[in-house]
């Protein structure tokens, strides 16, 4: 979508209209994400949805500044009561809703009432990363992997909706027909599911689905969580995705697969460099793994998130890259021998589900260029787990732990000069301005009271 309002109908939008009608589509959701990492939706019925797609929709931008559970916490340039907005739905990715029968659903960007494109729209922000890659000769493709736990809907308590052992055939038994029903409903949205199996926590689960262009990657994960609840709900399960049901447990995270292309190929794959890194796939690890501290807060900066990332729980606590390392932070995945072209890829371990996934996806583009543009190198790989090592030992390697706390994180965002110019000055506050109204008023809290107030906001 441009940077102004679209203000003539889209062409084909009537047969689009008459389509949607013979499906039994009634009602269209528009969805945005906040920068706590909340979905925010108007509907409109469909026979509005050309004058949406032509004006849009009206929303105020007090959303900017939401904390995770609503409360309004005014930044330097966003938020507060005055003024509005106009949603437009992307109507590319219009789709109906397999799960919500009655409904159609798209992604809105969001503009001023002058129609130019609002400082503030994430999605925007994404975009804009996306050019850039594109402008340098780059091409990204990217992922999330989302995991979620399935607990009792007659309990505000995590109970979960059955037990087995972490991937175990038991654990699928139990929920072989609710994971038939969510893989369908996925690909008769147009999206292709690559895996689904029960993971490791209570009540667990997890589903991966194909790459794609990173502003799609972002959409794609608002719709698989979307999915996720309504078929859940179906089956009268309650899912979250919050980092942490259950403190002291293991914690669902929501993983960030990114691929790097130029006209010769893959940048992580047929290289000189380790591992088959071309120079310039390894500048870009590199960015992002400097930038790792600031690019915590915007994908796992809510204080729950700090409950899941513990040492040795694969969470990907430490400031350090690897091959198939599971306890980095930045994981190198190369692919089996004859797939590197295809299958290379890095994967972003610490982020999780509280994360709004354009400014993930934008801001890990936006490390991983300037790591690009200042050539920068990788230090040594980490194998193994850090936490076996003692702290001096650690210190001699180079091994730092990621920000403990989500005010830590901030502090980092706040000092980072590549997210802050890339976010731009407004973005950039309302995103500090979100985690650090969040983590002064979990500070006193304990872990249950945390986990509790969090469980079911994702």
């Amino acid at each position: 979508m441009g940077d102004r309002i679209p203000v003539s109908e889209p062409v084909g939008l009537a047969d689009v209209v008459a389509g949607l009608r013979a499906d039994g589509v009634e009602l269209v959701e528009m969805s945005f994400v906040d920068n706590a990492g909340n979905v925010r939706v108007k509907a409109v019925p469909l026979e509005r949805l050309p004058a949406a797609a032509r004006f849009g929709v009206g929303a105020s931008p007090c959303f900017e500044t939401f904390t995770f559970d609503d409360v309004m916490v005014p930044g330097r340039y966003l938020g507060g009561p005055d003024g509005d907005l106009r949603l437009v739905p992307d109507l590319d990715r219009l789709v109906r809703l397999a799960a919500m029968p009655g409904w159609a659903w798209a992604p809105a960007d969001k503009f001023t009432q002058d129609g130019e494109r609002f400082v503030g729209c994430q999605r925007a922000f994404a975009a804009r990363q996306v050019r850039a890659a594109a402008d340098a000769g780059l091409a990204v493709f990217a992922a999330f992997e989302h995991e979620w736990a399935l607990g009792r809907s007659d309990t505000e308590e995590f109970v979960p909706a059955f037990d087995g052992p972490g991937y175990g055939q038991v654990r699928l038994e139990a929920i072989a027909d609710y994971a038939r029903e969510l893989v369908g409903a996925l690909r008769e949205q147009g999206l292709e599911v690559q895996q689904f199996h029960p993971e490791y926590a209570l009540g667990q689960v997890e589903v991966s689905v194909a790459a794609a262009d990173p502003v799609a990657a972002a959409d794609d994960a608002v719709l698989v969580r979307h999915t996720v609840r309504a078929v859940s709900r179906r089956h009268g399960w309650r899912a979250s995705f919050a980092p942490c049901l259950v403190p002291g447990g293991a914690g669902s995270g929501g993983h960030l697969h990114l691929s790097v292309h130029d006209g010769d190929g893959n940048l992580f794959a047929d290289g000189p460099g380790p591992h088959g890194l071309r120079a310039a796939g390894e500048s870009f690890l590199a960015g992002v793994l400097r930038e790792l501290p600031a690019l915590l807060a915007v994908g796992a900066g809510n204080p729950a998130s700090f409950l899941r990332l513990e040492p040795s729980r694969w969470a990907g606590v430490w400031q350090v890259w690897g091959r198939e390392a599971r306890e980095a932070a930045l994981r190198l995945v190369t692919g089996t021998t004859g797939t590197e072209q295809w299958a290379a890829n890095v994967e972003v371990k610490c982020f999780d589900g509280t994360a709004n996934p354009y400014l993930a996806v934008g801001a890990v583009l936006a490390a991983g260029l300037a790591g690009v543009r200042e050539e920068l190198r990788l230090p040594a790989e980490v194998t193994g787990d850090p936490a076996a090592l003692g702290e001096h030992d650690r210190a001699a390697a180079g091994i730092r732990r990621l920000p403990t706390s989500a005010a830590e994180a901030a502090d980092a965002l706040a000092a980072s000069e590549v997210l802050a110019g890339a976010m731009g000055p407004e973005l950039h506050d309302a995103m500090l301005t979100v985690r650090r109204a969040e983590a002064e008023r979990c500070a006193d809290a304990d872990p249950a009271e945390i986990a509790a107030a969090t469980r079911w906001r994702w």
